[in-house]
Formats: structure tokens, sequence, C-alpha cells
């Protein structure tokens, strides 16, 4: 995932503190030939509470993205890969009680 942050601090909604930043990531709605990816959107994440939001503005922009989806996208080829999940590839270990 691409992320691009801001150099501003802003006051995280969620702790109230100091030196939450804006990162700009890609996000994908919907699957298959409903995919929508969605660029630049901006996050709002929190180093203190490690809390990650979208505020409302954004939220009813992306709405209007997805409502509008024919008229604002454009189609591009994407390569897609999928990730095997097995627990011995990921450095899972079971707890010794």
């Amino acid at each position: 995932m691409n992320e691009l942050v801001s150099s501003n601090s802003i006051d995280c909604d969620n702790c109230g503190k100091s030196g939450a930043r804006i990162i700009h990531v890609s996000r994908s709605y919907g699957k298959g030939t409903g995919l929508l990816v969605i660029e630049n959107v901006p996050v709002v994440s929190c180093p203190h509470c490690g809390e990650s939001y979208l505020t409302a503005l954004t939220l009813r922009e992306i709405d209007n993205i997805k409502r509008n989806r024919t008229k604002v996208a454009s189609t591009r080829p994407v390569p897609v890969a999928a990730l095997l999940q097995q627990k011995k590839n990921l450095g899972l270990r079971r707890r010794r009680r």
C-alpha cells in the first residue's frame, strides 16, 4: 500500500493528543467486477493510541465517488495476487501454558 504522510500534526479525535498525522492511502471497495479502488484517501493516523480513522468529510466524498463511479472513475488493468496463509509461514506459534 502506498502511503504519503503529511508533515502537519493534528490532534487525534480518539485520544485528544497532538501528533496525529494524515497519511494518504489507496482503499478498495467491493470485489470482482464491482471493485472500485480510490487513491489518495486521507486517513488520520495517531502514533499515541494507534487509531486510524477517516473524517466525516472524507467519508462523504467516498460515498459521492461510489455513487458516481461511472462518471469519475477510470478503468485500469490491475495485477492481483493472493497471499496463502499458513500458520507455519506467518511465524505464528502456539502459546505454551
